[in-house]
Parts: C-alpha cells; sequence; structure tokens
C-alpha cells in the first residue's frame, strides 16, 4: 500500500477528510481576514429517533431513573493516535522533520540515546521496544496523557471544524491536515424507551467533564428535577447548576468543590415531549 501511494504522488491533504461545509468555512474565513476554529456537538430528533452528532471533545449523555447512556465519544489526539500516526507515516513531510511520529511514555532527553525505551507507532495497539536514536530525541508528534495530550503540541482535540490556517508556532507546520471535521453519529430510538418526565440528553463541552463524571452529572440530575417537577423552568435551572457545580464551590451534592479553568457550555434536553410528539398525528 505504501508503494501504491509513493508512486501515485498523492498530495498531502490540506484539510484531512474535511467535509465540504467545512471547506467552506475555510473559504469565508479567509475571505473575511479571521481565523479560528471549533468542535461541534449536534442533536436532531426526528421521527422518533435522536441523532447525535460529535466532532471534538464535547459529550453528551442520556440519564434515565435507572441508567446513564453515553452519546457520543471524545476525540483527542489520544483516542485518535493511530490515526494520527498513520497520516504521519503516510506523509512524513506534514512533520516537516521537526516532530517525531513515535509514542514514548515520557519525553526523551539526550541520556536515554542508546537504551532500550517502550514505544508505539501506528500499527501498535501495545508497546514494544527500541534503541532510542537521534530522531527520538525530536518532540512527539502526542504529548502528555489523558486531557493534557497535545497534537503538535498545540491542540487538545483531533476533529472540529475550522483551524484552515492555524500552525504550530513559530513554524510553517499546519495542524489541519490532523484535524477531521467529519462527526461521529449516535442513534437514539426514543419510541423504543418508556420514558419518563425526568428523562433527560445532557451535551455539554469539555469544561463540565473536566471536573465532573458521567455519574457525578446523573447524580445531580437525579438529585434536582424530582423537587422541581412545578417549575417550568427546571432544565434551564438544571444547566444552569451544573455550570456552577464547574466553579470551585461546595454545593452540598458533589461537595467536591472542584473548578473548570475551561469554557462550560451546558444544555439539558428533556425526552419525555419528544417521546409523545413522535406518537403523535
Amino acid at each position: 500500500m505504501q508503494r501504491n501511494l509513493n508512486s501515485m504522488r498523492i498530495k498531502p491533504p490540506v484539510g484531512s477528510c474535511a467535509s465540504g461545509d467545512d471547506e467552506v468555512i475555510g473559504r469565508e474565513l479567509e475571505a473575511s481576514g479571521q481565523v479560528g476554529g471549533c468542535t461541534a456537538l449536534v442533536a436532531v430528533s426526528l421521527q422518533g429517533k435522536l441523532y447525535v452528532a460529535n466532532a471534538g471533545d464535547s459529550r453528551a449523555i442520556l440519564v434515565r431513573r435507572d441508567e446513564i447512556r453515553p452519546l457520543s465519544s471524545e476525540f483527542t489526539p489520544e483516542t485518535e493516535r493511530q490515526r494520527i500516526q498513520q497520516l504521519a507515516f503516510v506523509y512524513p513531510e506534514l512533520l516537516a522533520g521537526e516532530f517525531t511520529r513515535l509514542e514514548f511514555p515520557r519525553r526523551l532527553k539526550g541520556d536515554d540515546l542508546g537504551q532500550k525505551v517502550l514505544f508505539r507507532d501506528h500499527h501498535m495497539r501495545g508497546w514494544s521496544y527500541k534503541r532510542v536514536d537521534k530522531s527520538d530525541l525530536k518532540y512527539p508528534l502526542i504529548h502528555g496523557q489523558g486531557r493534557q495530550a497535545r497534537l503538535l503540541g498545540t491542540l487538545a482535540v483531533s476533529r472540529g471544524l475550522g483551524d484552515h490556517q492555524l500552525r504550530v508556532l513559530d513554524t510553517n507546520i499546519q495542524l489541519k491536515p490532523f484535524l477531521l471535521s467529519v462527526p461521529q453519529v449516535t442513534v437514539l430510538d426514543v419510541d423504543q424507551l418508556e420514558l419518563q418526565e425526568d428523562d433527560v440528553v445532557v451535551m455539554a463541552t469539555d469544561g463540565l467533564w473536566d471536573v465532573l463524571s458521567n455519574e457525578q452529572v446523573a447524580w445531580l440530575v437525579r438529585s434536582f428535577l424530582p423537587g422541581n417537577q412545578e417549575d417550568p423552568h427546571r432544565f434551564l435551572k438544571l444547566a444552569q447548576m451544573l455550570i456552577h457545580s464547574t466553579q470551585g464551590k461546595e454545593d452540598g451534592l458533589t461537595g467536591e468543590g472542584q473548578v473548570s479553568y475551561d469554557d462550560v457550555s451546558v444544555f439539558v434536553i428533556p425526552l419525555h415531549s419528544q417521546g409523545q410528539d413522535s406518537n403523535g398525528p
């Protein structure tokens, strides 16, 4: 496969697997002299089904009385390591000789030359050993663990829209070829659920999930909604409470007082009315 790609002289992707809409965004940003990008998390209710599309590190979960169901997966340099490394393997010029595509458990130093260390490449799910050579001392394509993982030392996400002009600091190395704008789509068959009034979908940016787990969010939902059944604005107030719970103040529920230093946006979507509407005339 590699020989075929080389013989065909395929140009490196300018926007890796960019959708038509993302290309339009790129042209409009360029025409207006603007730069920037974003992640996207979308929910669409249609004919008794809920379609959740995610491109980035936001998250959606279904919370019911006795169930927590993830409706999306986060796309980060760590979760898409193999795809990103394979792209660098096929198009090494994307790294401009400044980065190594190999992953190591830690940042290597000069003292490691000639030593055996663990490493991973695009075709590997587990780890193996290799002797460190000079090229391994370059900055890693993906560095860091968990939410600290960064692509080319810059981005914490591997999918999204825009960022066509984004480059590694003080270089001409583009990040866009590594970014996918194609979302993952999850379909929830609402008509198959016996919906209760307090069944909701919680959609939020990573600022919420940095400090609260799915289980903690579900506990907050189940603690708040039953006692506010008569409040017509209870879902709005629940979203506000979830945001408040990321501001480092003990609320008597989580009691942890953790602080999110990222932007936090939260939507709480009741499903009970969706199920009723789909069964109507």
